[in-house]
């Protein structure tokens, strides 16, 4: 059950992006700051930072289980999950700024966490958090931009 741990982010992400699937319109509508990626970059990127998480995960959960741990594990995946709906499907750039603000720093606090068990599984993280400062980087100047 443990290592089905690894692929709960990815099928999770997978069917978040399923549900987008008809909501990039808008962002191509939207004004963007410099250093935008292109849209095909976005699904690559999720998909291997959702295979990390996963795979980071069962390294701290393999042999040692903790509550707290887990919550904040879960709970960073939840502002993950969601959002990309508050962003795409609700258009609301404002919130979602806010949002991927606290989601930075669950992320932050999960790989400390992390850190204290299992190192590798804290240095799997690091790709994540970087990759989310920058979507927070974009999320916070398209708002700005499209005031």
């Amino acid at each position: 059950m443990k290592k089905l741990s690894i692929f709960i982010p990815l099928i999770l992400g997978s069917l978040v992006g399923l549900l987008l699937m008809n909501s990039f319109d808008f962002y191509k509508e939207l004004i963007k700051p410099p250093l935008a990626p292109p849209n095909w970059l976005f699904p690559i990127m999720w998909s291997i930072l959702y295979l990390l998480m996963g795979v980071s995960y069962y390294l701290v959960n393999k042999d040692y289980s903790n509550t707290i741990v887990r919550q904040v594990y879960y709970l960073q995946l939840f502002f993950n999950l969601l959002w990309p709906i508050i962003f795409f499907i609700f258009e609301q750039l404002g919130l979602s700024s806010l949002w991927i603000i606290v989601l930075d720093i669950l992320i932050i606090i999960m790989i400390y966490m992390f850190k204290q068990i299992n190192k590798k599984a804290s240095y799997l993280q690091i790709p994540y958090l970087l990759w989310t400062i920058f979507a927070t980087y974009l999320n916070v100047s398209i708002f700005i931009l499209n005031l």
